[in-house]
């Protein structure tokens, strides 16, 4: 993971999404949703995790949840 993710918190406990029918993008970790985008937020992270690799995957989906550098996240 690179520098981003020094304590490799995204490798232990990594996010998955998936897409609705609505094309609502549902972001999880650890088996809960964290998050879901539609709109123009949804359209601009598909296109994000298109374009990426495994690692970078990651990296994008926990700067689209928001507060998970802080390691305060439940």
């Amino acid at each position: 993971m690179g520098d981003a993710d020094a304590r490799g918190r995204l490798i232990d406990d990594p996010f998955s999404w998936r897409e609705t029918k609505s094309g609502e993008l549902m972001i999880s970790r650890g088996g809960r949703v964290v998050q879901t985008l539609g709109g123009p937020s949804a359209a601009k992270l598909r296109k994000a995790l298109a374009a990426a690799d495994e690692t970078q995957e990651q990296l994008v989906l926990a700067k689209s949840t928001g507060n998970y550098k802080r390691g305060n996240e439940r």
